[in-house]
């Protein structure tokens, strides 16, 4: 199935909207968590080859933080949550008061880190299988910290297959006038993104 070519010939709006719905059910989530008001910007969201995710994130030898699991349900695929070092100490001290030390993130750290994964990740698929009415549910995480094409390589071989496209949401929280910027992909397998845009009422022809 080429989904650029369906793609085309449907509108931004919808997926907009679960980014939208799916960033609002997270920031309540969280600041339900860590007990503080959390605010996230209204995410950007696009629909990109597989190939170009390492440069979304700075290349392929880019070191990223990596919460990853692997959506079961009715339209399965991968998720990842990729964000800078930077970002992630960042996150951890302005969400939760988390002050990270120079070097590799503590066992304390990196829970806290995959928590929040695991927040996003339920927020965002509970929001489109809300909207296309199909189950789909986040395994438990794991977590990762290594250049971006090798977490990308990882994720290959832990979940045996890799979707061709992925969608991208643009997930940035926000505290004053600072942010704190991820980037959350969820990669269907190639199966899914059929089901999940026949859900959504997008006719699909044959090629």
């Amino acid at each position: 199935m080429d989904v650029f070519k369906y793609f085309k010939e449907f509108k931004m709006d919808v997926l907009k909207e679960v980014g939208n719905i799916g960033a609002g059910n997270a920031a309540t989530a969280l600041s339900r968590l860590l007990n503080k008001p959390v605010d996230m910007a209204v995410p950007k969201v696009q629909l990109l080859p597989f190939e170009e995710i390492s440069e979304k994130v700075g290349g392929a030898e880019q070191v990223v933080i990596a919460i990853f699991l692997r959506v079961e349900g009715d339209a399965p695929g991968n998720l990842f949550f990729i964000l800078s070092p930077d970002a992630a100490k960042s996150l951890l001290k302005r969400l939760a008061g988390i002050h990270v030390e120079e070097g590799d993130f503590n066992e304390m750290e990196q829970s806290a880190l995959s928590e929040i994964g695991n927040i996003l990740a339920g927020s965002y698929l509970s929001s489109l299988a809300d909207f296309t009415k199909l189950s789909m549910s986040p395994t438990v995480p794991s977590l990762a910290m290594d250049m971006a094409g090798a977490i990308l390589g990882y994720g290959f071989l832990q979940f045996g297959q890799m979707g061709d496209d992925a969608l991208l949401i643009d997930t940035t929280f926000l505290e004053g006038d600072q942010e704190v910027e991820g980037q959350f992909f969820l990669i269907p397998d190639p199966e899914s993104f059929a089901k999940i845009f026949q859900a959504l009422g997008v006719p699909l022809e044959n090629d």
